[in-house]
């Protein structure tokens, strides 16, 4: 099966894949984690992407499009993916259908939109601040360390990285507003898209996301066993 999560950044897509891939034991395919792998081993792919991603613009669609059919293949997406951060623009959405109908034989599961206010998304991303020993993420607002700018865990020093700033963070929600909200159209035309308030705790959230999944009937789909 293959599930996407569409939603803006700073609405959660990350933490309720990660919770739904180990549901439904299927690969959890963050493209911003790839992204920042190739940047972290300093592959071409990570010094061409790092410019964009430094600025709060979309990687290059041919780019992320090759980078993740690729991963798809490998063995840790058998039994499908959970994927986040992809696709953003409609050239991506057809390119993944094709991709998946000659490549798997079967088309998008579900797709499941995380929807945030403007505002609150603001404030979600403009205050992450990462541990440069250990990397355990914190947030002035939702997560604060116990002393400012030192690490629970390992007592390390905590940075804002480029892309966490409130001017990088308005310049993302530009993009992600006129690139990819046209992808709420795509799929919902196409009886794919499920809709759920984000603006609420973590479990909630992710309650009502189980419970969409719980409904999807279609060939390739979440069976009530898979979320018992």
């Amino acid at each position: 099966m293959y599930i996407i999560l569409l939603g803006a950044p700073g609405a959660g897509k990350g933490t309720q894949a990660k919770l739904l891939s180990e549901r439904l034991d299927i690969a959890h395919v963050s493209s911003g984690d790839l992204l920042r792998d190739n940047i972290k081993r300093g592959t071409d792919l990570g010094l061409q992407a790092k410019g964009f991603m430094d600025r709060g613009e979309l990687v290059p669609d041919e780019t992320v499009i090759n980078m993740i059919v690729e991963h798809l293949s490998t063995p840790s997406c058998t039994h499908g993916a959970m994927l986040d951060g992809f696709p953003r623009t409609i050239p991506q959405a057809d390119a993944l259908n094709v991709a998946l109908q000659n490549g798997f034989r079967q088309g998008v599961t579900a797709v499941l939109y995380i929807r945030v206010e403007n505002e609150e998304l603001l404030s979600r991303l403009s205050g992450r601040w990462i541990c440069r020993s250990c990397q355990t993420p914190y947030h002035e607002v939702y997560s604060a360390p116990r002393v400012k700018g030192v690490c629970d865990s390992c007592g390390g020093d905590l940075y804002q990285r480029e892309d966490d700033t409130r001017a990088t963070a308005e310049r993302r929600l530009q993009v992600y507003f006129n690139q990819t909200l046209p992808l709420i159209d795509y799929y919902q035309k196409r009886d794919l898209l499920i809709e759920i308030d984000g603006q609420r705790e973590v479990e909630e959230v992710n309650r009502d996301l189980i419970s969409a999944l719980k409904k999807v009937e279609q060939p390739g789909g979440v069976t009530e066993s898979l979320l018992a």
